[in-house]
C-alpha cells in the first residue's frame, strides 16, 4: 500500500471513526445540510492568481485567494471549521502545529478522512498551543506537480492566548511559495565522480517563479512603514520543496518565536533561514528610512520574484538591495544553555537514519528510507504515555530535510556537537550528513505522523508513524 492507496481508502474510515464521536462529519453532494453554522468556512476551489505583470498561475486555493483567509483562534476555545472540496479530486486539510486529535489533525495516514469531491467536512478543533500555526493540504502529489503543497492551498492560523504579546506597532504576515515546478533530471554523472558522495545531489524539482503573499517582487503593493515603528513580521515558508534565506538591508530581525513558540534567547540577526514549513516571528525596528527589498539573499531567487518592496512613509525611488554579510544559520543562538537550563534526561531513545536509495524502475523520483525501510512498509514505533523520548535524527543523504512531527512539539537538545535547551519546534531542518537530537514528551495519545515536509520526499517514502501503547 502507498499514499495513493490511502487517498482511495481513507474516506472509508469516516463511518467507523464517527462512531467514536471524534470524526469530523462530512456532507456529500445533495445530502442533508448541517443545522449549526460553522465558526469558519474554507472552500478548496480553482483560482487564477496574477503573480506578476502578465504572469498568471492556475492553481487550487482556499476561498479563491493565496494565502487563504487568516484564521485567528482563541487558545482552548472550541472552534468548528467547514472545508468544502470544490476541486476534482479528494482533498484534506492539515492544521499544522495544533495538538488536536488524530482524526481532526488532517493527515490520512493517522486516519483523518479525505474530503470527497463536492463534500463539506467539519473539523472540530480546540486550539492549542498559542502562536503562529498554519493550515495546508496534506494530499499526496507524486509526479503531479500541480497537486499537494505545490498548489496554493495554505494559509496562516494564529492561536491567541492571554500572555502579553511583544510590543509592536504593526503586524505583517508573509507567506513564501514557489510556482510552476518542473521535473529536473538527477545528474547521474555527479554521483559517479566520488564513491563517497551521497546518492542525493539535490532536489529534482525546479521552479520558474516565487512569491511573497502571492506576488512577485515589485508587483502589487509594497509594505508601508513609518520611521520609528516596531513591526512584527510573521514569516512562513509554504513552499513544497524549497528552503529560503532572507534579508532586509539596513535592518535586523529580532527573532522572538520559531514555529509559533517563544525562543529562550531572542536575538537580532541580519539573515533569516526558513526551511519548508518553518515559521519565524521577528520584530524589526524601522530606523533606516528608504525603499528597500525584503527578499532572498540569492540573486537568482529574487529574479524569480522572491521578495517584496518595503517603503518608508515619504520615501520613493527604486528599491535598494545590498548583500548581507555571509552568516551561517545556527538554531543554538536562539536556544538556552544546558548549563543554566538543564534538559531532563530522556527515559528512552530512538534512532532514525534516513537516506536516498535511488529511483525505482519506472519512476522519475528517488525513494527515501528510514532505518532502511520506506513508508508504508515501516512498522510503527510504540510510545508509552507520559514518557520523555530522545529522537536521534541522522541524515545519511546530501539533501536538507525539514522534519515535522504532528500533534506535538519537541525540544531541540543537540545539533552536531552543539548542545542546547528550551528551543521548542515542530519542524527542524537536518543538514546533509548531520545529526540532530530532539526530545518529545508522549503527552497526546493517538497515531502521530513524522515526516520530511518536502512534498517530493514524503510522497516517496519519507514518513513514519508513532503509536501509543495501551
Amino acid at each position: 500500500m502507498n499514499r495513493r492507496s490511502f487517498l482511495a481508502s481513507a474516506s472509508a474510515l469516516v463511518a467507523s471513526q464517527s462512531m467514536r464521536g471524534l470524526a469530523p462529519f462530512q456532507v456529500s453532494p445533495g445530502g442533508p445540510k448541517t443545522q449549526v453554522k460553522a465558526d469558519h468556512n474554507l472552500r478548496i476551489e480553482p483560482c487564477t492568481l496574477e503573480i506578476g505583470k502578465g504572469i498568471s498561475i492556475k492553481t487550487m486555493a482556499y476561498n479563491g485567494q493565496v494565502p487563504g483567509p487568516l484564521l485567528r483562534l482563541k487558545q482552548g476555545v472550541p472552534v468548528t471549521i467547514d472545508v468544502t472540496n470544490a476541486s476534482t479530486v479528494p482533498e484534506i486539510t492539515h492544521w499544522h502545529g495544533l495538538t488536536t486529535d488524530p482524526i481532526n489533525d488532517g493527515a490520512m495516514e493517522e486516519g483523518s478522512p479525505m474530503i470527497a469531491v463536492g463534500a463539506t467536512q467539519r473539523y472540530m478543533l480546540k486550539p492549542e498551543p498559542t502562536g503562529t500555526r498554519w493550515y495546508h493540504t496534506h494530499a499526496g502529489a507524486f509526479d503531479n506537480l500541480g497537486a499537494g503543497t505545490y498548489s496554493g492551498q495554505f494559509g496562516f492560523l494564529l492561536v491567541e492566548g492571554n500572555e502579553t504579546p511583544a510590543h509592536y506597532d504593526q503586524e505583517i504576515n508573509l507567506a513564501i511559495h514557489h510556482w510552476e515546478p518542473s521535473f529536473v533530471p538527477m545528474v547521474e554523472t555527479m554521483r559517479s565522480e566520488s564513491a563517497n558522495m551521497p546518492l542525493t545531489t539535490g532536489s529534482d524539482v525546479g521552479y520558474k517563479y516565487a512569491t511573497m503573499n502571492g506576488h512577485m517582487l515589485g508587483f502589487g503593493e509594497p509594505l508601508r512603514v513609518k520611521e520609528g515603528q516596531r513591526v512584527l513580521l510573521r514569516l512562513l515558508n509554504a513552499s513544497a520543496t524549497e528552503n529560503v534565506v532572507l534579508a532586509l538591508p539596513g535592518h535586523q530581525f529580532k527573532v522572538i518565536a520559531m514555529d509559533g513558540n517563544p525562543v529562550p534567547n531572542p536575538k537580532s540577526v541580519e539573515v533569516l533561514s526558513l526551511a519548508v514549513a518553518e515559521r519565524v516571528d521577528a520584530v524589526v525596528e524601522m530606523k533606516s528610512p528608504g525603499v528597500w527589498i525584503l527578499g532572498s539573499t540569492l540573486e537568482k531567487s529574487r529574479q524569480m520574484g522572491l521578495g517584496i518592496v518595503l517603503e518608508y512613509a515619504g520615501k520613493s525611488g527604486p528599491p535598494v538591495w545590498k548583500d548581507p554579510v555571509p552568516a551561517e544559520w545556527d538554531y543554538s543562538q536562539f536556544a538556552g544553555a544546558p548549563s543554566t537550563q538543564p534538559v531532563p534526561a530522556p527515559e528512552d531513545s530512538l534512532t532514525f537514519t534516513f537516506r536516498d536509495v535511488g529511483a525505482k524502475k519506472g519512476s522519475n523520483f528517488d525513494v527515501w528510507t528510514i532505518n532502511n525501510k520506506s513508508w508504508p512498509e515501516i512498522d510503527p514505533f510504540m510510545l508509552q504515555a507520559a514518557k520523555r523520548y530522545r529522537l536521534i535524527l541522522r541524515n545519511g543523504s546530501g539533501d536538507q530535510h525539514p522534519i515535522h512531527l504532528h500533534r506535538h512539539s519537541f525540544e531541540v537538545v543537540r545539533i552536531g556537537d552543539k548542545q542546547m535547551s528550551g528551543l521548542m519546534k515542530d519542524v527542524i531542518n537536518v543538514m546533509p550528513l548531520d545529526t540532530v537530537e530532539v526530545d518529545v514528551v508522549a503527552n497526546n495519545p493517538g497515531d502521530t505522523l513524522m515526516h520530511c515536509h518536502q512534498q517530493l520526499h514524503m510522497d516517496y517514502g519519507f514518513m513514519w508513524m508513532f503509536k501509543y501503547s495501551a
